[in-house]
């Protein structure tokens, strides 16, 4: 089945345009889903927007957007009205500037698209503004509407086609200075941070997202599969960090640990255990709980 596109419209460079459409490069549809249900009853409930004064339910028909201008004062505004306010970046990806990818902040980034041509005639003008960003090694800087907002989105090559990674505003990056301004500086010895680095090299490995699980997910799955099958499930306790109290002493003991750890372990016949481990706690049958919600 043809992925289904969140957006449609043309990426314009200049004179050179093309349609194109925005698909979701992210999905949660296999995360676990609850419902909320009456506790004595065992139905579920559902939600219901009721008038502050007169307390009556008011149906969606009747329930209008309001912009506050005062105390308990409201301007309406309806749907027909917002979708009328049509701006070029409603329908179009106008490339507006180029800028060396290394300047923009991680912070900045928010939710990331694939961007593809929508009809053969449009593959031609795509290949040659993806290939033209792609050689320059720059990033494209450019205007969407998403959800009836303007946003700023940038353009980047990504195998045949494009990622399109819409940016946070200049007002919704909190200043780091708010947070960082209680850090005070100290002076500690040069062995403290050569131990650091030390159990830094030790760890170091190269980036991997399947490498992690979601054990608090996988927990939930466990708890699902042990109550549809009326069994009790032990409760794991884990340990809290506290605060170090000695921090050299603290250092030497992890370095001490990562090197047991290391010369003990070899890491194929590891993830060869986890596999099997995961394999016996897993119930023969499968459940379907992953599919609550």
């Amino acid at each position: 089945m043809a992925e289904r596109t969140v957006w449609k419209g043309h990426i314009k460079l200049s004179l050179v345009s093309c349609a194109v459409g925005l698909y979701p490069s992210t999905s949660s549809g296999g995360k676990i889903r609850f419902n909320t249900l009456n506790r004595k009853t065992g139905n579920r409930v559902k939600r219901q927007f009721v008038d502050s004064e007169t307390e009556e339910v008011v149906e969606s028909e009747d329930q209008v957007k309001g912009f506050a201008v005062g105390k308990g004062s409201y301007i309406q505004v309806e749907d027909e009205e917002l979708d009328a306010l049509k701006v070029e970046s409603t329908h179009t990806i106008d490339i507006e500037s180029f800028v060396p990818r290394e300047e923009v902040d991680e912070r900045f980034l928010d939710t990331a698209y694939y961007i593809a041509p929508t009809d053969k005639v449009s593959n031609e003008a795509f290949c040659v503004i993806r290939d033209a960003i792609r050689d320059k090694g720059m990033a494209g800087i450019a205007r969407i509407v998403l959800a009836r907002r303007e946003r700023m989105i940038l353009l980047e090559p990504l195998d045949e086609g494009l990622v399109g990674t819409t940016l946070h505003a200049a007002d919704e990056v909190r200043d780091e200075d708010k947070v960082f301004d209680e850090i005070s500086e100290v002076k500690y010895p040069k062995e403290m941070k050569d131990l650091a680095a030390h159990i830094i090299d030790s760890k170091a490995a190269h980036f991997d997202p399947k490498q992690f699980d979601d054990r608090y997910e996988e927990a939930v799955a466990e708890l699902l599969r042990s109550k549809q099958a009326g069994k009790p499930l032990k409760a794991v306790s884990s340990e809290k960090p506290s605060n170090v109290v000695n921090l050299m002493d603290a250092l030497k003991r992890s370095v001490s640990a990562e090197k047991a750890g290391s010369t003990g372990k070899k890491a194929a016949p590891a993830k060869k255990a986890v596999a099997k481990s995961k394999a016996a706690k897993k119930p023969a049958p499968k459940t379907k709980a992953r599919k609550a919600g």
